[in-house]
């Protein structure tokens, strides 16, 4: 009788303390890098909390787990039973049977199976609560740097200057698969000094050869003038109206130049360093202002360069309060080259042309790769993407495509007949199993090293870019390189990589890219068909490097996705297209390309009702852009409510 008190009062003091006992646990387990938001076992039903949530989050969350309890059998509870490997779990063994940590979670399994009547309830509902983004709000960005790409266009679509200045500015960094993302957009000195060089140069270019531009609206040295000019240009620079005292301000900084030519060009340079110019407004409570800011959030997200004069108008008028509004002029937006080049900048980030544009190859094993190759890369993905978006088709196609878009350079590389035309669309021959973005070598090139495939890169990447799921990186010490081949047995990277399955401290995530990877290794480093592999088996010690071949095992899977064996490309492309989580992907890709930032729990209506849209529009990009812009100005989840917004059809 004593035990069972004991035990009662052990259990209830867990109860009690699960923020500062159990979870913990947890946490030491790494349990939540996985089951999060954006992990790789994002398809899971366990998802934890942000990391820093309160006490009183936590304690909700660990009641939620009830879930995962079996009542009738509380040790075969997959909250026990998986992560001490008793019962199958793709992140292998977390917590070791018999440790401390076991009898901490063992005991919450207990308390939870005595859950009953509104206690159950409330845990039953945390999980739909959180789903559904409650008590949770959107970031607030007030206003966001120009990208180097959105100044190129800005000054394009401003003073039809085309020379992109911009491209001799300070590289920009890669944050969340993007350069769009706001916490990269500081501004720093070399920046600044860039900003001001080129505002040097663009404005002494607007007005070279006279105003051929037709940017002066009068071009007499009249204070009315020189106001007007101000109060013209202002508007459009700075994409909403001027305040007074810059009207003044700018109207005295004009009258320092008795000619009008240079007279408008002192304005324009001032003008293009002002932060009014290099920050756009995203956000805003002014209600004056507020639709100019949706004006700037429509056009950016759909051209990536300021709204046209129609469109500030028509904020101006409060002709953007609807959806309906806001939904024809996203639609007009897209029918103008601007949008087209638009997706190009975003296919060209999110699938990261730069890595096989800056790679290195080893030129004696890959002699055919090179700056041409590597440019022609880029350039079939393009044309690919915006074949599938501006033809209206069903753009999972992305993953199933057979053909591709070939040059002489690239069909030396494919191994099949170069065509007669540069680019021309080429359905390849069903023996190299090549499928989608997934057999061309833009993928295959970039995530591979430059003497060698890289199983752990590839399915790095199709977790990251087209899962959208955060593979942690590895702990610090770890040794990442593959044994040494040394003098004998040619090995296969499954082989050598066999390593990462048998090791506890790399088979977690291991487990979960390298499966993916095998299934590639049919292509060699620059997208090369192959049927074995050459290996460097020994590097001669000043001789001859001696090679051998070692057969290949393309046995891969997608963990996380049922039924997801394959063993090529074009296997797999196919169980991606209709996966789901994928088709969000595509969803949450945009979005992050477009919002500048990652979503989070409170962006979840808005992803849900996108993703939605996508679906019932057979998978129609277009439409997917159109939502987005329409549901971003009108679907919000307050702290306290769920998200709700009139259900909305894309047109087809």
């Amino acid at each position: 009788m004593n035990r069972l008190l004991v035990a009662l009062v052990s259990t209830l003091a867990v109860a009690q303390t699960f923020p500062q006992s159990v979870y913990p646990a947890l946490e030491k387990a790494a349990c939540r890098t996985c089951h999060e938001p954006d992990g790789v076992a994002s398809t899971t039903r366990l998802q934890f909390p942000d990391e820093g949530a309160s006490a009183a989050k936590l304690e909700e969350f660990g009641r939620s787990l009830v879930l995962f309890i079996n009542r009738d059998q509380p040790e075969a509870s997959p909250l026990l039973a998986k992560p001490t490997g008793r019962m199958g779990h793709a992140g292998g063994i977390r917590i070791l049977p018999g440790s401390a940590d076991e009898k901490l979670l063992r005991g919450w399994v207990m308390q939870l199976t005595k859950l009953a009547g509104p206690e159950l309830a409330a845990a039953l509902k945390y999980r739909e609560r959180e789903a559904a983004g409650i008590g949770y709000e959107r970031p607030k960005i007030a206003l966001r740097r120009l990208t180097h790409s959105q100044y190129n266009n800005v000054v394009r679509d401003l003073l039809g200057d085309g020379s992109m200045p911009a491209t001799q500015f300070p590289p920009e960094d890669f944050i969340n698969g993007f350069k769009t993302q706001y916490q990269g957009q500081s501004i720093s000195p070399l920046l600044m000094e860039a900003y001001s060089a080129a505002a040097e140069k663009l404005a002494r270019n607007a007005f070279r050869g006279g105003d051929t531009r037709g940017l002066l609206p009068c071009k007499d040295t009249t204070l009315a003038c020189r106001t007007k000019f101000v109060q013209t240009f202002g508007p459009r620079a700075f994409r909403r109206p001027l305040k007074a005292d810059e009207v003044r301000r700018y109207t005295a900084l004009a009258a320092r130049e008795s000619d009008p030519l240079k007279s408008a060009q002192l304005v324009i340079e001032a003008m293009l360093q002002s932060p009014a110019f290099l920050f756009r407004l995203d956000e805003t409570t002014d209600a004056a202002l507020k639709p100019y800011a949706t004006a700037s959030r429509l056009s950016f997200a759909l051209w990536d360069s300021m709204p046209p004069a129609a469109l500030l108008e028509a904020a101006g008028k409060g002709e953007l309060a609807s959806e309906a509004q806001v939904g024809k002029w996203a639609r007009q937006l897209l029918g103008d080259a601007r949008a087209r080049r638009n997706l190009d900048e975003f296919t060209s980030q999110w699938l990261r042309f730069d890595r096989v544009l800056n790679t290195a190859k080893d030129r004696r094993q890959y002699p055919k790769f090179n700056r041409e190759a590597a440019v022609a890369m880029t350039e079939e993905t393009r044309r690919f993407v915006s074949d599938l978006v501006w033809s209206g088709r069903d753009f999972m196609e992305l993953f199933t495509d057979q053909a591709g878009y070939l040059t002489a350079d690239l069909a030396a590389i494919y191994n099949v007949p170069a065509p007669a035309r540069e680019y021309e669309r080429v359905t390849f021959p069903a023996d190299q199993q090549r499928s989608g973005i997934l057999g061309q070598a833009l993928f295959l090139a970039m995530t591979a090293k430059p003497d060698d495939t890289s199983p752990t890169s590839r399915g790095l990447f199709i977790r990251e870019q087209f899962l959208c799921q955060h593979v942690a990186p590895p702990p610090p010490g770890v040794n990442t390189n593959l044994p040494p081949l040394g003098d004998g047995k040619p090995k296969s990277n499954k082989d050598r990589l066999a390593e990462h399955q048998s090791n506890p401290g790399c088979a977690g995530c291991h487990t979960l890219i390298d499966p993916i990877g095998f299934g590639f290794e049919k292509f060699d480093a620059i997208g090369g068909r192959r049927e074995k592999a050459r290996v460097l088996l020994s590097d001669g010690h000043g001789d001859k490097p001696k090679f051998g071949e070692a057969e290949l095992d393309t046995r891969g899977y997608v963990a996380g996705i049922a039924n997801s064996n394959f063993n090529s490309p074009r296997e797999l492309g196919p169980i991606l297209a209709s996966a789901p989580k994928c088709q969000e992907c595509v969803v949450k890709q945009f979005f992050r390309y477009v919002s500048g930032r990652l979503e989070t729990r409170a962006d979840r209506p808005l992803i849900d009702r996108v993703t939605a849209d996508f679906r019932a529009s057979r998978f129609r990009f277009e439409e997917l852009m159109i939502s987005l812009a329409v549901h971003r100005e009108f679907l919000s989840a307050s702290p306290g409510e769920p998200a709700h917004v009139a259900h909305h059809h894309p047109a087809r």
